[in-house]
């Protein structure tokens, strides 16, 4: 049975989304502040975060960053703000998803199942030790770790997968639209700037210059290519 933490400052919601998400078969526990949730993230074992974005005490950004320090799992940032630049930033520090109230309970779960079973998917290939070397970089499926010129950096989940799948592809341009389908498959549930938010963290991180690429390339009026 998958754990799911809601972090959720108003009761009456936190309990709707729990009663929803235990009826398709998920154990929930919730915490009714941002200290308490994220001690719980850290200290327990769970399989995914519905994390509320505007939280007493310390807010689900400061929380979203301090788990993606410690913890890969999925992170779904949930909030009544439509603005841009909130998802941006959310998606930024290591949310996953972005989901803004209100929303159906059909899409709550749609969104929690999609993940935790795309997560489950890669990590269930840990037997296998076969990685990818390309130049200076190595990508170890099997413990989902990524080396940068043999120094480790640190992934979020959907960063991980979406630099595998691209170097899986090499020199195959994928499209926005490809590569939100191929990796969030929620279609029109999900935010498609996602995926630029996404590769933009992940050139900051494994590219020596970032505004120029030398993995993964944007391809003007196309997608972006890995170079293999």
């Amino acid at each position: 049975m998958k754990r799911i933490l809601i972090i959720e400052d108003d009761k009456s919601i936190a309990e709707l989304e729990r009663d929803y998400l235990e009826i398709e078969g998920f154990s929930v526990v919730i915490a009714l502040s941002g200290n308490a949730g994220l001690n719980t993230a850290l200290k327990e074992e769970v399989d995914l975060v519905l994390l509320d974005l505007m939280l007493p005490g310390i807010d689900g950004f400061q929380i979203c960053k301090a788990i993606r320090i410690e913890k890969d799992i999925p992170i779904l940032m949930v909030s009544a703000k439509k603005e841009d630049i909130d998802k941006i930033r959310g998606l930024g520090l290591g949310a996953d998803d972005y989901i803004v109230k209100p929303f159906s309970p059909s899409e709550l779960v749609a969104r929690v199942k999609a993940h935790i079973s795309r997560y489950q998917r890669l990590i269930g290939k840990e037997s296998q030790s076969d990685g990818i070397m390309v130049r200076g970089l190595r990508i170890d499926k099997g413990s989902r770790r990524v080396f940068v010129n043999n120094h480790e950096v640190i992934f979020t989940a959907k960063e991980f997968d979406l630099l595998t799948f691209f170097a899986l592809h090499p020199n195959h341009v994928f499209s926005k639209e490809q590569l939100f389908e191929r990796l969030w498959g929620l279609d029109s549930l999900g935010d498609i700037s996602t995926v630029t938010v996404h590769i933009r963290k992940i050139r900051e991180k494994i590219e020596m210059d970032p505004s120029n690429p030398q993995y993964i390339e944007t391809v003007w009026g196309a997608g972006y290519r890995f170079k293999g």
